[in-house]
């Protein structure tokens, strides 16, 4: 008799210390569970502010790419409005992007469209553009679906196709430059922050060395003829105290977009507003008209200019890179 309940208690011990484990590890899955569906549900989650959020998808032969699209409010039918293409850069998405560059922001009130193309994770694990991958072809590809995206919103929304800008950061600057040197005429104006020209790498190796500055940018397949008549002009914003791209590349985009169409830098010019780290800005012009702007801005690193201060790659002391990206394309569109 006294085995018996010597065995009970036991059992019961042992049912406790069962179910107080399976208490634990219950929390604890949640726990990893909605760690791991965190990013998932944000993705969901619209940027904050009026207007409205609309996913779609871009299909081509080379497979397919998600995007997001900011419509701000009181579209009047027959209405169109330009349209401003935002590249991510690695690490983000179309929504982390969105909020950090609060672009939108800018769009409700100038009134235009953004379109947020999302890089796939199957394609680059770090959700990297594969700008530099030419050797292959892939690079070339991802930029395909990207003009399908733009495509696909131009036939499904009001947009005014003779005003599309394109603008990114980091992977996205560069991926910017190289659509527009593969489709120049389609875009008003690109603006390249934090990126790497086109014709500095051909490989993920050779993109490591143009990170750090030690590779030579290829001049641009085009006469100061075809500048002139089709290509955008060109606005460069990098930090000076960029350590993951150098600053060297800023310089480098400049300077190919202006030796391509016969440009000469005009004397940089310094500029500071309110509480701001400063901007060291210098104009390449040819024949009265700018071909490129390069803005320096002092001790920003690798991050968006003027973006939110609570999201990676975003630096809120610097000056505000999305109301300059938006002011450069308004210019091209009146001109």
């Amino acid at each position: 008799m006294k085995k018996r309940l010597r065995k009970s208690a036991w059992a019961k011990t042992f049912e406790r210390s069962v179910a107080a484990m399976t208490r634990m590890a219950t929390a604890s899955g949640t726990r990893v569970l909605a760690k791991a569906l965190k990013p998932a549900v944000a993705r969901r989650v619209p940027p904050p502010g009026a207007g409205t959020w609309i996913p779609g998808v871009a299909l081509g032969a080379m497979g397919a790419r998600r995007f997001r699209l900011y419509r701000p409010p009181g579209v009047a039918p027959g209405e169109r409005l330009p349209l401003m293409v935002m590249l991510h850069g690695c690490g983000q998405d179309a929504n982390s992007f969105a909020a950090s560059t609060r672009m939108n922001r800018v769009a409700m009130r100038e009134r235009f469209l953004v379109l947020y193309p999302e890089q796939d994770r199957l394609a680059n694990g770090q959700g990297c553009w594969n700008w530099f991958d030419t050797g292959s072809g892939r690079a070339f590809a991802e930029a395909a679906l990207i003009m399908k995206a733009i495509d696909q919103v131009c036939l499904l929304h009001p947009v005014d196709r003779t005003q599309v800008a394109v603008a990114g950061l980091s992977a996205g600057a560069s991926m910017a430059a190289l659509l527009v040197t593969r489709h120049p005429g389609r875009f008003k104006a690109v603006v390249m922050h934090s990126g790497i020209p086109p014709g500095t790498a051909h490989s993920a190796m050779s993109a490591l060395g143009a990170m750090h500055g030690h590779r030579a940018t290829k001049p641009l397949a085009a006469t100061p003829g075809a500048m002139q008549a089709h290509w955008p002009p060109l606005l460069v914003i990098h930090g000076d105290a960029d350590h993951v791209v150098s600053p060297h590349n800023g310089q480098a985009a400049a300077q190919a977009w202006a030796q391509a169409a016969g440009a000469r830098a005009s004397a940089a010019r310094s500029v500071r507003r309110g509480r701001r780290y400063p901007m060291s800005v210098t104009d390449f012009k040819c024949k009265g008209s700018t071909v490129a702007t390069l803005v320096a801005v002092d001790r920003l690193a690798h991050a968006w200019s003027g973006g939110a201060a609570n999201q990676p790659f975003s630096d809120g002391q610097g000056p505000d890179a999305s109301r300059m990206a938006w002011a450069f394309a308004a210019r091209q569109f009146r001109a």
